[in-house]
């Protein structure tokens, strides 16, 4: 049976940004703000960066010190932080307009919702074809919009009069780069390299190829040393490197960088042997190795926003009433610190709608 909770603002995901938003809130006297998170801990992608350049110069922090002064900042300020949640579906019209109850047409995205009255319809047939219960929960109250949830409670519907999506984003994987080839062990993203060195403490082979050059692969070029493993080289499509920390990594670390170059094939069965590589003259050549890092080339987690067909507008705004966005969700890949500040301007977006809607 699914169960209905209001709240005043909920926030989906709690990286930075999200807690960001939070703690503002919740300080300012917003009324009950709850953040869902589907991960086990909250914190974000930080939580795996063991390396430095977090926090301020005054006060500099690692990773996993930020994520958890983020954490307690938003417990502090009343903010209630629930893991292990996962975000399903909009169980309302997102633009918060639901009126009326039953005899409305169903949801085009068949996720069993009238789509007027913001009733859940468990009577509807579900996406895995098993008829539902026919009777109509109650309907969301106007002006509040609805989510679908599942976690250690069971299915809820968390409604509340406004929500920010700080959805985040991610590496694009293998397949998503369309890199050809054969499909062994050994092919990772950034951000699966960190989690399986700094929180699964697996093994990830000898010898690596790191495929970028922005902070984010020269980070996965310190992980891969840090779990005993060689940097045979970082590969990039582009003319020079794209990060700062370049030169130093170069000659501190001597790690050889290939510019104008991309990988064109993986190669090896059962376990990764090496990949093809290509320059931009013509010129092709195989990297030996057992592990490939894919970094860069972010996409944000926009799932939520588009099964709702919901438009990033300027800033934290949205095209629909009391909905907004901040982080990796408008800017993919951007830095913790720009993440924690687009949290706070989104916080601030919050506060100035739910006063003009008393």
């Amino acid at each position: 049976m699914t169960t209905e909770r209001h709240v005043d603002v909920l926030v989906v995901g709690a990286g930075p940004a999200g807690l960001a938003a939070a703690a503002r809130l919740a300080v300012a006297g917003a009324g009950r703000v709850e953040v869902l998170e589907r991960e086990p801990e909250a914190g974000g992608v930080p939580r795996y960066c063991v390396h430095g350049g977090f926090g301020t110069w005054t006060r500099p922090l690692t990773g996993p010190g930020y994520a958890r002064l983020l954490v307690e900042a938003a417990a502090r300020a009343g903010a209630v932080v629930r893991t292990g949640v996962t975000v399903l579906e909009w169980a309302g019209p997102p633009s918060g307009s639901a009126a009326g109850c039953c005899g409305s047409a169903a949801s085009q995205r068949g996720a069993g919702l009238d789509e007027m009255c913001g009733c859940r319809r468990v009577g509807a047939t579900s996406h895995d074809g098993a008829a539902a219960d026919t009777r109509h929960s109650a309907p969301i109250p106007a002006e509040r919009l609805g989510l679908a949830t599942v976690g250690v409670r069971g299915p809820e519907t968390v409604t509340a009069r406004a929500v920010v999506l700080a959805t985040g984003a991610y590496e694009r994987p293998r397949a998503a780069r369309l890199i050809p080839g054969t499909r062994p062990a050994g092919v990772c993203t950034g951000g699966e390299l960190q989690q399986a060195v700094h929180r699964y403490r697996q093994p990830i082979g000898r010898r690596a190829v790191v495929v970028g050059a922005e902070d984010v692969s020269y980070a996965a070029a310190g992980t891969v040393r840090a779990a005993g493993a060689e940097v045979v080289a970082m590969v990039t499509d582009r003319p020079r490197a794209g990060s700062v920390r370049a030169l130093d990594a170069r000659l501190r670390s001597r790690v050889p960088l290939l510019t104008g170059t991309t990988v064109t094939e993986l190669l090896g069965h059962g376990r990764l042997s090496g990949v093809r590589i290509r320059h931009l003259d013509g010129r092709t050549g195989i990297l030996a190795c057992d592990t490939v890092v894919l970094t860069g080339d972010f996409a944000a987690e926009d799932e939520l926003a588009r099964r709702a067909r919901i438009a990033l507008a300027h800033g934290p705004y949205t095209d629909r009433p009391g909905v907004f966005a901040a982080g990796g969700l408008r800017h993919p890949g951007a830095d913790a610190r720009t993440a924690t500040r687009e949290g706070a301007e989104a916080a601030r977006a919050v506060l100035e709608w739910l006063v003009s809607r008393p």
